[in-house]
C-alpha cells in the first residue's frame, strides 16, 4: 500500500517533468540543439527539485514503453519501402548487432577485466542503437528515402534482437552452460515464435478493426494489441518484441488500408505519433534523472573505453557488411555508411536493460555505471554533432527544379486524395450529387494543372533534374516502385501456379538487373 501523499507527489513530479519538457522543446528550437540531448541535460539539472525520487523502472520500460515505441514504429512503416531495403537492414540488425556485441564484449573483457557474462551483457546492451536523434536530424535535413528507411528498419528489428540476445546471455548465467549451436537454436525458436504470435494477433486485430467505425474505439484496440501482443509473447516464452514488430507492420499496412476513411486513418496515426513522442520524452528526461554525475566522473576512464568499444564494434560491422551488399543488392553509398556509423547513438533500451539485471550478478553496479555513462556521452556528444556531420557529408541537396516537382506532386496527391474521399462521402449518402460534382470539379482543376506542369517538367532533358552529388533523376524512385509492383505480381502468380517457375525466375532476374541500374532515391 502506498504511503499517504505519495500519489499526490507523483502527480506533482509528472507536472514538473511536463513543464520541463515544454521548456526544453522551446529552447532546443531556439538554439538549434537536439531535443533528445536537451531532455537528458534537463533531467540532470532538475533532479533535485522533484518532490520524490523518480527514475527509470525497467519493468515499466520493458512492458509499457517499449511495446508502445515498437508498435508505433511498425504501424508507421511502409512494408513496400521496407522490402526494397530489407537486405542491408537484415545484415545490420541481425549479424551486425551480434558481431558488434561480440567485439564490444571482448574489448571490455580484456580492457576492464570484466567476467565474460557481464562483458557479454554490456556488449549486447551497447550494440543496440536508438535512432530517435537520427530521425530528428533527418526531419531538419532532407536525406534520400532509402537511407531513412534503413535507419528506421534497423531500429525496428534491432530492439527485438537486443532483447532476445540479452535473455539468452542471462539464461546462460542462470543455467551455467552455453553452447553456440544451442544459443543459435534458441534464438531461431524464440524469433520464429514471435513472428507467429505477431501474425496471429495482427490479423485478428485487423478483423476486429474493420468492424469498428469509431476512431476512439480503434485507439483502444490498437493499444490493447500493442501491449497484449508483447505479453502474449512473454507468456509463450517467445520474443514479445518480435511479435509486436510483426503485429504493428500488419496493422499499419493492412488494417490502415484505403478501406477506412481518411479522417479515421489520420486520427489513429496522430494518436500513435503523440504516444511515441510522449514516451520518448519521458524516457530521455528520466535518463537524465537516473544518472549520478558523481559516479559518472569516478568511472569516466572506464566509460570512455566503453564508448570506444561500441564505436569500434560499429565500425567493424557497418563498413564490412554493407560492402557485401553490392554483390546481391543495390550498393549502399559510402557517405550513407558514414551516417549509419556516426548515428550509433544509445537510448532508452540501453538504460532499461542493465537496471533489469539480477541483483546477485557479480559486477552489476559497475556494469550499470558503465552503461549509464556511455549512454550519456552518446546522447550529449554524438546526438549534438550528428546534424553537423550530415550537413558536411552533403548527402542531398534539392535543386529548384526538384523542389518545384515535389510541390506539384504534393498538389496532385492531395487533390486525388480529396477526390477519393468525396467518392466515399457520395456513396455513403453524406453528400448530394450536385454538391459532389461541384466540389469534384474544383479539385479536378487542380489535378489537371498539376498534371500538365509535371508533364512539361518531365519532358525536359534528364540532366536538368540531377541532384547535387547524386547523379539520378526524379523519375528513378517512380520507376523503382513500378518495377517492384511488377516483381510482386510475378511472385503472386508463381505462388498461385498461374505461371511456371522458369518463366517467372527469368523475368524477375531481368527486373532485378533494372533495379540495380537505378540510382538511390
Amino acid at each position: 500500500m502506498q504511503p499517504p501523499g505519495s500519489f499526490g507527489e507523483l502527480v506533482i513530479a509528472l507536472i514538473i517533468l511536463l513543464l520541463v519538457a515544454t521548456g526544453v522543446a522551446l529552447l532546443s528550437r531556439r538554439f538549434r540543439v537536439s531535443y533528445v540531448t536537451g531532455l537528458v541535460l534537463a533531467g540532470l539539472a532538475f533532479t533535485e527539485i522533484l518532490p520524490r525520487r523518480i527514475g527509470l523502472d525497467p519493468s515499466l520500460v520493458l512492458n509499457l514503453f517499449l511495446p508502445i515505441l515498437i508498435f508505433e514504429a511498425g504501424i508507421s512503416t511502409d512494408i513496400s519501402r521496407l522490402r526494397s531495403t530489407f537486405k542491408p537492414i537484415a545484415l545490420l540488425a541481425g549479424p551486425g548487432a551480434m558481431i558488434a556485441a561480440g567485439i564490444i564484449a571482448i574489448l571490455l573483457k580484456f580492457g576492464l577485466g570484466l567476467a565474460w557474462i557481464p562483458a557479454l551483457l554490456a556488449g549486447v546492451i551497447l550494440a543496440n542503437t536508438d535512432t530517435v536523434s537520427v530521425l530528428a536530424v533527418f526531419k531538419e535535413i532532407p536525406v534520400p528515402s532509402r537511407l531513412s528507411t534503413i535507419v528506421e528498419g534497423e531500429t525496428l528489428f534491432n530492439d527485438a534482437v537486443a532483447l532476445v540476445s540479452f535473455n539468452l546471455v542471462l539464461n546462460a548465467y542462470f543455467t551455467g552452460s552455453f553452447t553456440f549451436l544451442g544459443g543459435l537454436q534458441e534464438l531461431v525458436v524464440v524469433s520464429v515464435g514471435g513472428v507467429l504470435v505477431g501474425l496471429a494477433l495482427g490479423y485478428l486485430s485487423v478483423g476486429l478493426f474493420k468492424r469498428l467505425d469509431d476512431p476512439l474505439s480503434s485507439m483502444l484496440l490498437t493499444v490493447a494489441v500493442a501491449l497484449g501482443t508483447f505479453q502474449a509473447g512473454q507468456f509463450l516464452n517467445v520474443s514479445g518484441a518480435v511479435a509486436v514488430v510483426v503485429a504493428g507492420l500488419i496493422f499499419g499496412n493492412i488494417g490502415l488500408s484505403r478501406s477506412i476513411s481518411a479522417s479515421s486513418r489520420i486520427t489513429l496515426l496522430s494518436f500513435w505519433e503523440y504516444a511515441g513522442f510522449g514516451v520518448n520524452t519521458f524516457i530521455f528526461l528520466l535518463i537524465g534523472v537516473e544518472i549520478n554525475l558523481t559516479i559518472f566522473w569516478q568511472t569516466l576512464p572506464a566509460v570512455l573505453l566503453a564508448v570506444l568499444a561500441f564505436q569500434v564494434g560499429r565500425l567493424l560491422t557497418v563498413y564490412p557488411l554493407l560492402a557485401l551488399v553490392k554483390w546481391f543488392d543495390r550498393p549502399v553509398p559510402l557517405r550513407w555508411q558514414h551516417v549509419l556509423f556516426f548515428g550509433n547513438i544509445k537510448g532508452s533500451l540501453s538504460m532499461a536493460l542493465p537496471l533489469s539485471l539480477p541483483i546477485a550478478l557479480v559486477g552489476r553496479e559497475q556494469l550499470i555505471a558503465l552503461v549509464f555513462g556511455a549512454v550519456l556521452l552518446s546522447l550529449v556528444v554524438q546526438a549534438t554533432s550528428l546534424s553537423w556531420i550530415v550537413k558536411q557529408l552533403k548527402i542531398t541537396h534539392l535543386s529548384s527544379s526538384l523542389q518545384q516537382i515535389e510541390e506539384l506532386q504534393a498538389q496532385l496527391m492531395t487533390a486525388k486524395a480529396a477526390q477519393d474521399e468525396l467518392e466515399a462521402l457520395l456513396k455513403g449518402g453524406v453528400l448530394p450529387k450536385a454538391i459532389y460534382e461541384e466540389l469534384r470539379a474544383a479539385y479536378q482543376v487542380r489535378v489537371a494543372g498539376a498534371e500538365k506542369a509535371l508533364r512539361n517538367l518531365y519532358n525536359r532533358r534528364p540532366d536538368q533534374f540531377a541532384i547535387t552529388g547524386d547523379d539520378h533523376t526524379k523519375l528513378d524512385p517512380i520507376r523503382r516502385r513500378l518495377l517492384l509492383a511488377e516483381k510482386g505480381t510475378l511472385n503472386e502468380a508463381l505462388r498461385k501456379r498461374i505461371l511456371s517457375e522458369e518463366v517467372v525466375r527469368e523475368r524477375i532476374k531481368k527486373i532485378d538487373e533494372q533495379l540495380l541500374r537505378l540510382e538511390d532515391d
